[in-house]
């Protein structure tokens, strides 16, 4: 299997428990590592054979910018299944930062695998 990656897609949206949070857009960062197989593509060099990180990253913003989540928890996972289901992958390693969310810490968040990692991955 082989890893198609997508690193620092920044997304706007409503996330947190605190009243203030409500009320404000903050950035969400999201690092992704998709388990895939690029042969085909690479033989055909054709996109339909590919992982279109560009489909990819358009249904993430679409989702993202829509969602309000109190939990970075909540979101990464409603992320990770969206890829799951959505696209023709066996298994996802989403990291979401919410950076400046610790005053003193450059960043914090979360990061989940899910699906069924290939053993060559």
């Amino acid at each position: 299997m082989d890893i198609i990656f997508l690193r620092g897609l920044q997304i706007e949206t409503i996330i947190g428990i605190y009243d203030w949070e409500r009320e404000i857009r903050q950035t969400v960062v999201f690092d992704l590592e998709m388990a895939t197989d690029i042969r085909r593509a690479a033989e055909t060099d054709d996109i339909s054979h590919a992982l279109d990180y560009k489909a990819v990253s358009k249904r993430l913003i679409e989702f993202v910018e829509s969602s309000r989540f109190f939990l970075v928890e909540t979101l990464a996972e409603k992320v990770a299944a969206i890829l799951l289901n959505e696209f023709p992958i066996p298994w996802v390693r989403v990291t979401l930062n919410k950076r400046g969310a610790i005053r003193g810490a450059s960043d914090v968040g979360v990061l989940i695998e899910r699906g069924a990692k290939p053993a060559d991955a």
